[in-house]
């Protein structure tokens, strides 16, 4: 199994644009992300925090991505 990698917020949101994702908009730290077809996704971005793996996790099963998928888009 795949190590889920240790990234800030900011580098999941460039890598699930690389996937297709708009940014529709952003509340505070919270960056809101949109692709036809899928569901509505939320990163939270804060001054270069990394991201917790759980959170990565809910991250890539709300947008529809595998771990090795998000590894290729990184």
């Amino acid at each position: 199994m795949t190590r889920m990698p240790r990234v800030t917020g900011k580098k999941v949101v460039t890598a699930l644009k690389g996937a297709g994702f708009i940014v529709v908009r952003v509340n505070g730290s919270h960056h809101h992300l949109y692709k036809p077809g899928s569901n509505l996704v939320t990163v939270p971005v804060h001054a270069g925090e990394t991201l917790s793996p759980m959170l990565i996790k809910s991250i890539l099963e709300q947008a529809g991505l595998t771990i090795e998928e998000f590894i290729e888009l990184l």
